[in-house]
């Protein structure tokens, strides 16, 4: 494919699924795909934007859409998307994942597998859930995790939303770990499931790993590896 011929088509636009690694951001992962696609267009900048953030501390499916297919970023975000999660019982932290501290410890004793099951099933179906204090949500029009860094007290409201299924796929009893896969609507954090959860066991609960599997059709199977997408690319447009 020529290189006019390629312009066009980035410009026309794509969706590029991507598996986001580890530590980086949703716009950290944007910026350097955008910049090896405009490198090896030989532009400027190529227009390009993400479907749904990703924190720094998941992992998974990031979709990418270049040009004319940004247009399709609400719709894509609107998509059903599918998580696997590690949570933690008997501590909290202030961010509800393992980006903070330990600030809280509780009893597990009473914790079963059977109550775990449990108690999962009261997160199924239309639920109202408050988004974590360190999230990108805006409090009069400033982002709540930057009020929550510079010491600011941060009430965010309850929202309503879906949760269509939450499995799980592992507890250990003696460590009071588990892994559940979270299928859910637009809006959900699975932080907050995390928190709700541990709460409603009577012990607090904290993510410790997070996994996006699927946004719509996309699954994390066909994603691009992120260290191979020039690799990708140079496939791509040959």
């Amino acid at each position: 494919m020529d290189q006019k011929r390629n312009e066009e088509l980035f410009n026309q636009g794509i969706v590029i699924s991507i598996d986001k690694p580890y530590r980086m951001s949703s716009f950290g992962a944007l910026a350097h795909i955008r910049y090896l696609v405009s490198r090896r267009l030989g532009v400027k900048r190529v227009k390009m934007g993400h479907a749904g953030t990703l924190d720094p501390l998941a992992t998974g499916v990031l979709l990418l859409c270049t040009g004319k297919a940004t247009k399709e970023i609400d719709r894509l975000q609107a998509s059903t998307k599918e998580y696997v999660a590690g949570l933690q019982l008997g501590a909290t932290t202030a961010s509800y994942d393992r980006e903070h501290t330990v600030n809280y410890t509780y009893p597990t004793k009473h914790i079963t597998r059977q109550l775990v099951e449990d108690t999962l099933k009261q997160f199924v179906g239309d639920i109202m859930q408050v988004p974590p204090e360190f999230s990108a949500c805006k409090v009069d029009g400033k982002r709540a995790y930057l009020l929550m860094r510079k010491g600011k007290d941060v009430q965010l409201k309850a929202k309503p939303l879906h949760i269509d299924e939450i499995e799980l796929l592992d507890f250990d009893s003696e460590k009071k770990t588990l892994s559940i896969r979270v299928v859910c609507g637009k809006g959900t954090y699975i932080r907050a499931l995390a928190r709700d959860i541990g709460q409603a066991l009577g012990s607090g609960a904290f993510l410790t790993s997070l996994r996006r599997t699927r946004v719509g059709e996309y699954r994390v199977e066909e994603a691009v590896g992120f260290d191979d997408f020039p690799q990708w690319l140079d496939e791509f447009m040959d």
